[in-house]
């Protein structure tokens, strides 16, 4: 059975423009794909691991081949699971407010979290990194309440989507599909967007 992954990276709940927007598209995958199945991953629930300093330590032994010690084991063991509940799905939705020209950073600790040497990437000395997440497709998310393109730099600058998509193509990802709701780039009205957002994202949904 294919399965759709959401990961949503806001924690304002129903005051969340991309977790709304998100639910349109969930909504509208159940009705074109009612033999998938549809999880949700709130990244603020508690359950990601921190990467600290023994996970730190730990990736880089399993980088270098080297043994793991027990504190490291126990740490790389909770970094696998969160990796397999990942991997587990064949289709990916990231709803991802815009933070600070970026993402919000429980957004990049998962990041951190699941991309490991032998789990999302493998690397080779002479020919570098390669992305080990093949066969996967994403959908995301992208709102903002200032940033537009076309505003100005006074309104901020786009770090949201060039990192989460470089992130995605680099783990191997290759079909990436977005929907945006912008502030109006004259106006600076968010609300005028929220209809043709809501179509895009229905039809992205079906098409995927």
């Amino acid at each position: 059975m294919s399965s759709l992954l959401h990961l949503s990276a806001s924690p304002r709940g129903t005051a969340s423009e991309s977790l709304d927007l998100a639910n349109d598209f969930v909504a509208a995958y159940r009705e074109a794909h009612p033999d998938h199945a549809v999880t949700r991953w709130d990244l603020w629930d508690g359950t990601l691991p921190e990467f600290g300093p023994t996970a730190a330590h730990a990736k880089m032994a399993v980088f270098g081949g080297q043994d793991l010690d027990a504190a490291q084991r126990e740490v790389w063991q909770h970094v696998t699971a969160a990796f397999a509940r990942f991997d587990a799905a064949d289709h990916y939705l990231f709803s991802v407010p815009m933070w600070n020209h970026g993402v919000p950073y429980v957004l990049k600790q998962f990041i951190d979290v699941v991309s490991q040497p032998g789990l999302v990437f493998a690397f080779d000395p002479a020919d570098g990194y390669r992305g080990l997440l093949r066969g996967k497709k994403a959908v995301i998310v992208y709102t903002s309440a200032v940033y537009a393109p076309g505003r100005g730099p006074a309104f901020g600058a786009d770090f949201q989507t060039s990192y989460l998509e470089g992130w995605l193509r680099w783990a191997g990802v290759d079909d990436v599909r977005t929907i945006e709701l912008r502030p109006d780039a004259t106006t600076g009205d968010v609300a005028a967007g929220r209809a043709t957002a809501r179509r895009q994202a229905r039809a992205v949904a079906a098409g995927l």
